[in-house]
């Protein structure tokens, strides 16, 4: 049997996949964030929306905030965009994210371009 986070991932992908067949691309993100929350939810998954999260020093000190695309679940981040292709700062993005968080999975879903790109993400203390 798959781990939990690993299932919650496959459903953000299959609920994205139908978001974005239906959609297509050519919106802004703030469109497609707000349909995938949509449909997120209506699966009973909490999917928080521009979700502010603390960003903190290697000794716990806390150095600001940052607001999360989306947090799903309370254990995932999900950066979106809505450009031509992923590049090297939209990775960058996603895992300063995840390690000045300290939450372990995220994904990175692109929904800009007319095949729809999704990428997870771990970091976790063994790495």
């Amino acid at each position: 049997m798959k781990d939990p986070i690993f299932q919650l991932c496959d459903r953000i992908r299959e609920t994205s996949f139908a978001l974005h067949r239906h959609l297509r691309h050519g919106h802004v993100e703030k469109v497609y964030e707000n349909g995938l929350a949509h449909r997120l939810r209506k699966q009973d998954l909490s999917a928080i929306q521009q979700h502010p999260l603390s960003v903190f020093d290697g000794d716990g000190t806390l150095s600001g905030d940052f607001s999360a695309d989306m947090f799903v679940e309370h254990q995932l981040i999900v950066e979106l965009k809505a450009v031509r292709s992923l590049a090297d700062e939209h990775i960058a993005q996603l895992l300063g994210y995840l390690r000045a968080s300290r939450v372990e999975h995220g994904l990175l879903i692109n929904f800009g371009s007319p095949v729809l790109e999704i990428r997870k993400y771990i970091l976790s203390d063994a790495l």
